[in-house]
């Protein structure tokens, strides 16, 4: 019986072809990513330029208040609510867009100062923040993380001892403060602690508590 060569082309790749359909994904990937990372980084700069200029705007206003930083203000008369603190600023600000994180998926800002509350912040507020140290944190992202647990709003005491981080839905597990000084830090978690390490930091007539923030 005569057998007969069949004349279906081979399915299969080559190896050839194969290693050509590799090349050609890893140079897909390598003109995509760097698109997808953009917005990112974008997002992470604008955070650091609202934070600059809301550091500068709260420079400014402790200039004219007894070298007091807004937050010192608000602490002696009880008034620790984030957007009672950030509305003192409206002078200062001119629009309340700053206050809201380009990467915070939570958050719109608000029509105006008037109407500003707690949904309208994406930043925290150091209520201990002081002139002397320069590099005190006045604020910050305020998607924070105490024992691994993410804030709520109100005021936060942190206390000797206690580990603080951030969330991984903004800036990828890192965050950005605005220092006394006027510059503006990223930092990762080791960083965050790094900067309210100092224990024997604590803040006046308190027990053990190293800062208070007030949280939107």
């Amino acid at each position: 019986m005569k057998l007969s060569r069949s004349t279906k082309p081979n399915q299969g790749l080559t190896l050839l072809e194969f290693v050509v359909v590799l090349f050609s994904l890893f140079i897909l990937a390598s003109l995509l990513l760097p698109a997808l990372s953009a917005p990112r980084v974008r997002n992470a700069l604008g955070c650091m330029n609202q934070l600059k200029r809301m550091g500068l705007a709260d420079r400014a206003w402790e200039g004219n208040q007894a070298d007091e930083f807004m937050s010192a203000m608000a602490a002696t008369n009880n008034e620790g609510l984030a957007e009672n603190l950030f509305g003192s600023m409206s002078n200062e600000l001119s629009s309340t867009r700053v206050l809201v994180c380009p990467s915070d998926r939570r958050r719109l800002p608000s029509s105006s100062f008037h109407t500003l509350t707690a949904r309208n912040i994406s930043y925290f507020i150091n209520l201990d923040a002081s002139e002397a140290n320069p590099q005190d944190i006045l604020m910050g992202d305020d998607n924070l993380t105490v024992r691994g647990v993410r804030v709520k709003s109100g005021l936060l005491a942190i206390s000797n001892q206690v580990s603080i981080g951030w969330t991984a839905d903004r800036h990828r597990l890192c965050g950005n403060l605005a220092l006394a000084d006027g510059s503006v830090q990223s930092a990762n978690n080791l960083g965050l602690n790094a900067y309210w390490g100092d224990t024997t930091n604590l803040v006046s007539g308190t027990n053990g508590i190293r800062v208070r923030l007030a949280i939107p």
